[in-house]
Protein backbone atom coordinates (compact mmCIF):
# COMPACT_ATOMS: atom_id res chain seq x y z
CA UNK A 1 0.00 0.00 0.00
CA UNK A 2 1.49 3.15 -0.84
CA UNK A 3 1.67 6.00 1.97
CA UNK A 4 -0.57 8.43 2.48
CA UNK A 5 -0.50 12.35 2.30
CA UNK A 6 -2.66 14.51 4.45
CA UNK A 7 -3.73 17.89 3.06
CA UNK A 8 -6.15 20.29 4.51
CA UNK A 9 -9.61 21.19 2.45
CA UNK A 10 -12.11 24.14 3.01
CA UNK A 11 -15.65 23.82 1.34
CA UNK A 12 -16.19 27.43 0.93
CA UNK A 13 -20.26 26.69 0.24
CA UNK A 14 -21.98 24.44 2.46
CA UNK A 15 -23.12 21.99 -0.88
CA UNK A 16 -19.34 20.78 -1.93
CA UNK A 17 -17.82 17.38 -2.48
CA UNK A 18 -14.69 16.78 -1.12
CA UNK A 19 -12.64 15.48 -4.03
CA UNK A 20 -12.18 11.60 -4.19
CA UNK A 21 -10.53 8.55 -5.89
CA UNK A 22 -13.32 6.74 -7.82
CA UNK A 23 -11.59 3.49 -7.99
CA UNK A 24 -8.16 2.07 -5.69
CA UNK A 25 -5.41 3.23 -7.14
CA UNK A 26 -6.14 6.21 -9.33
CA UNK A 27 -4.23 8.81 -9.45
CA UNK A 28 -6.64 11.96 -10.13
CA UNK A 29 -9.49 13.25 -7.80
CA UNK A 30 -12.67 14.18 -9.03
CA UNK A 31 -13.33 17.79 -8.88
CA UNK A 32 -16.80 19.33 -9.25
CA UNK A 33 -18.88 22.25 -10.55
CA UNK A 34 -21.15 24.46 -8.09
CA UNK A 35 -22.11 26.78 -10.61
CA UNK A 36 -24.47 26.43 -13.70
CA UNK A 37 -22.77 27.47 -16.74
CA UNK A 38 -23.36 26.81 -20.17
CA UNK A 39 -20.50 26.90 -23.24
CA UNK A 40 -21.35 27.44 -26.33
CA UNK A 41 -19.09 25.87 -29.08
CA UNK A 42 -15.59 27.00 -28.49
CA UNK A 43 -16.48 28.85 -25.96
CA UNK A 44 -14.33 28.88 -22.50
CA UNK A 45 -15.07 29.71 -18.75
CA UNK A 46 -13.74 29.49 -15.11
CA UNK A 47 -15.98 27.21 -12.93
CA UNK A 48 -16.04 27.29 -9.67
CA UNK A 49 -15.65 24.30 -7.61
CA UNK A 50 -16.22 25.59 -4.02
CA UNK A 51 -13.04 24.46 -2.68
CA UNK A 52 -9.60 25.82 -1.45
CA UNK A 53 -6.88 23.08 -0.30
CA UNK A 54 -3.50 23.94 1.68
CA UNK A 55 -0.47 22.05 -0.46
CA UNK A 56 2.45 21.49 1.28
CA UNK A 57 5.86 22.79 0.40
CA UNK A 58 7.46 19.93 -1.85
CA UNK A 59 4.42 19.38 -3.38
CA UNK A 60 1.27 20.83 -6.44
CA UNK A 61 -1.85 19.87 -7.19
CA UNK A 62 -2.18 19.74 -11.53
CA UNK A 63 -6.21 19.98 -12.84
CA UNK A 64 -6.37 17.69 -15.58
CA UNK A 65 -9.06 16.89 -17.65
CA UNK A 66 -11.65 14.13 -17.38
CA UNK A 67 -11.18 11.26 -20.54
CA UNK A 68 -14.53 10.74 -20.46
CA UNK A 69 -15.99 14.90 -21.41
CA UNK A 70 -12.76 15.15 -23.73
CA UNK A 71 -13.79 12.36 -25.76
CA UNK A 72 -17.73 12.14 -25.70
CA UNK A 73 -18.11 15.88 -25.23
CA UNK A 74 -15.30 17.82 -26.73
CA UNK A 75 -14.69 19.29 -23.21
CA UNK A 76 -11.55 19.97 -21.89
CA UNK A 77 -9.15 22.02 -19.41
CA UNK A 78 -7.73 24.59 -21.55
CA UNK A 79 -4.60 25.37 -19.19
CA UNK A 80 -4.12 21.69 -18.84
CA UNK A 81 -2.61 20.74 -16.38
CA UNK A 82 -3.54 23.54 -14.59
CA UNK A 83 -0.90 24.62 -11.68
CA UNK A 84 -1.61 24.86 -7.78
CA UNK A 85 1.47 26.09 -6.44
CA UNK A 86 1.46 24.87 -2.35
CA UNK A 87 1.55 28.49 -0.96
CA UNK A 88 -1.91 29.23 -3.26
CA UNK A 89 -4.91 29.40 -0.93
CA UNK A 90 -7.97 30.66 -3.09
CA UNK A 91 -10.74 29.16 -4.54
CA UNK A 92 -9.81 25.88 -7.15
CA UNK A 93 -11.64 26.50 -10.25
CA UNK A 94 -11.05 24.98 -13.39
CA UNK A 95 -10.68 27.18 -17.22
CA UNK A 96 -12.78 24.64 -19.15
CA UNK A 97 -13.62 24.97 -23.14
CA UNK A 98 -15.93 23.55 -25.22
CA UNK A 99 -14.22 22.56 -28.42
CA UNK A 100 -17.05 20.86 -29.98
CA UNK A 101 -18.07 22.98 -33.29
CA UNK A 102 -21.69 22.64 -32.72
CA UNK A 103 -23.05 21.39 -29.60
CA UNK A 104 -23.40 23.56 -26.55
CA UNK A 105 -22.27 21.61 -22.81
CA UNK A 106 -24.17 22.27 -19.93
CA UNK A 107 -22.08 22.46 -16.48
CA UNK A 108 -24.64 21.88 -13.58
CA UNK A 109 -23.54 22.21 -9.69
CA UNK A 110 -22.32 18.44 -8.84
CA UNK A 111 -20.98 17.52 -12.11
CA UNK A 112 -17.35 16.11 -12.38
CA UNK A 113 -15.37 18.45 -14.55
CA UNK A 114 -11.81 17.75 -13.79
CA UNK A 115 -9.30 15.63 -12.37
CA UNK A 116 -7.39 16.41 -9.02
CA UNK A 117 -3.66 15.11 -9.19
CA UNK A 118 -0.88 15.78 -5.83
CA UNK A 119 2.41 15.11 -7.16
CA UNK A 120 5.44 15.82 -5.50
CA UNK A 121 7.69 18.35 -7.25
CA UNK A 122 11.65 18.97 -6.74
CA UNK A 123 13.45 22.55 -6.23
CA UNK A 124 15.47 23.12 -8.84
CA UNK A 125 18.86 25.01 -8.81
CA UNK A 126 20.10 25.83 -12.09
CA UNK A 127 24.22 25.18 -13.19
CA UNK A 128 25.05 27.17 -15.76
CA UNK A 129 27.66 25.70 -17.90
CA UNK A 130 29.59 26.10 -21.53
CA UNK A 131 27.88 22.91 -22.94
CA UNK A 132 26.00 19.94 -22.00
CA UNK A 133 26.77 16.62 -22.58
CA UNK A 134 26.08 14.11 -25.43
CA UNK A 135 23.08 12.05 -25.77
CA UNK A 136 22.25 9.59 -28.64
CA UNK A 137 19.08 12.04 -29.29
CA UNK A 138 20.92 15.38 -29.48
CA UNK A 139 19.12 18.37 -30.25
CA UNK A 140 16.16 15.74 -32.47
CA UNK A 141 13.40 17.65 -31.26
CA UNK A 142 9.35 17.94 -32.70
CA UNK A 143 8.87 14.41 -34.43
CA UNK A 144 12.69 13.24 -34.55
CA UNK A 145 11.78 9.88 -33.31
CA UNK A 146 9.19 9.42 -36.53
CA UNK A 147 5.76 8.12 -36.61
CA UNK A 148 6.08 3.80 -36.57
Amino acid sequence: MSQQLSINITRLTDDVTIPAYAYPGDAGMDLRATEHVTLAPFERALVSTGLAVAIPEGYAGFVQPRSGLAIKQGVTVLNTPGLIDSHYRGELKVALINLDPNNFFEVNPGDRIAQLVIQKVENVVWNVVDSLDETERGQGGFGSSGVA
